[in-house]
């Protein structure tokens, strides 16, 4: 056939075609997946034409006035602009610091357990979190923390010591931002990690065995080679993300004695953008932080390169 290329007698465009064939189920499970970006990340894209606008909801996109930059002006002119960044940004990097370390220790501890049902147990412990909504999570730092009849500061109070406004100091605020994604996301992290591991060869370390290495060798020089390039991957997806730190989790933690410290990007599009009806302005603050997000992949992603790993592109 003209214009197809020859490969062991069948031809490359017939031998794709078997290939989607003999493998559609693979496909079909895809299909989910792909309808949720195209729905919810991608079709939503067209909307960022708002960000150059005085968007109307009467007039539409294809109405409402272009006005160009003015609302980036806007936020960069805006006296809290810095505090905003600021804010986001320690939050992001206390994540990072101690939050993504978190799932590849607790990965590498479990792997080192050899009691089977022991592992999956404390697996599905630390997973379970990951289910339960902000919501919940909220309350339960409320019900541990509350000033007056919190447990936590009753079991102070009964040791002799004074309690502890931890839900109103701004010093504390961070902290349990923190400490809520660790309880609540760690799990999900680690089972990333140990399906990583799950691909080592078990006669690796048999070998390293018979060569005298001990337990932190075969750490340091197999399963820890194992999991660099998932490492990399996910701290460049990371990276993308970092001024996305949840706005669920810090709208339910907010509140007047902590905002110095606590009032994000997020809280401040829907403060701004939804409740103010200024629908333009909060697309002009989303665009701002993808566009960031993006040049953090990028860079993250061309250091990876240079130092020999795959990245994700």
């Amino acid at each position: 056939m003209k214009g197809d290329v020859k490969v062991n007698g069948v031809t490359a465009r017939r031998s794709r075609a078997q290939g989607w064939f003999t493998n559609w189920e693979y496909y079909v499970m895809l299909l989910p997946g792909l309808a949720f970006f195209l729905v919810f990340k991608y079709v939503p894209m067209f909307g960022i034409i708002m960000a150059f606008q005085d968007y109307s909801p009467f007039q539409g996109v294809t109405g409402s006035q272009w006005v160009g930059f003015k609302h980036f002006s806007v936020m960069f002119a805006y006296d809290g602009f810095w505090r905003l960044l600021r804010n986001t940004l320690l939050i992001s990097f206390y994540n990072i610091v101690f939050f993504f370390p978190a799932p590849i220790i607790i990965a590498l501890m479990l792997n080192e357990l050899r009691r089977e049902w022991f592992k999956k147990t404390v697996q599905t412990i630390i997973y379970l979190p990951h289910f339960i909504s902000w919501v919940v999570v909220g309350s339960i730092t409320f019900f541990l923390l509350n000033p007056e009849n919190g447990f936590i500061n009753q079991m102070i109070a009964h040791n002799g010591g004074s309690t502890i406004n931890f839900l109103s100091d701004p010093d504390w605020f961070r902290t349990l931002i923190l400490s809520q994604n660790i309880w609540k996301e760690v799990g999900w992290g680690t089972i990333i990690f140990l399906a990583a591991l799950a691909g080592v060869d078990p006669q690796l370390y048999e070998a390293s065995v018979m060569d005298g290495a001990g337990r932190m060798r075969q750490l340091w020089h197999i399963t820890l080679p194992a999991m660099k390039s998932t490492i990399v991957i996910l701290f460049i997806l990371r990276l993308g993300s970092v001024l996305d730190v949840g706005f669920e989790q810090i709208f339910l933690m907010l509140n007047d004695l902590v905002y110095e410290v606590g009032d994000v990007f997020e809280t401040y599009v829907f403060r701004e953008g939804l409740s103010g009806g200024r629908f333009s302005f909060g697309v002009a603050v989303g665009v701002f932080k993808s566009v960031i997000g993006l040049v953090l992949i990028m860079g993250a992603n061309w250091l990876a390169k240079k130092a020999g790993e795959e990245g994700i592109y």
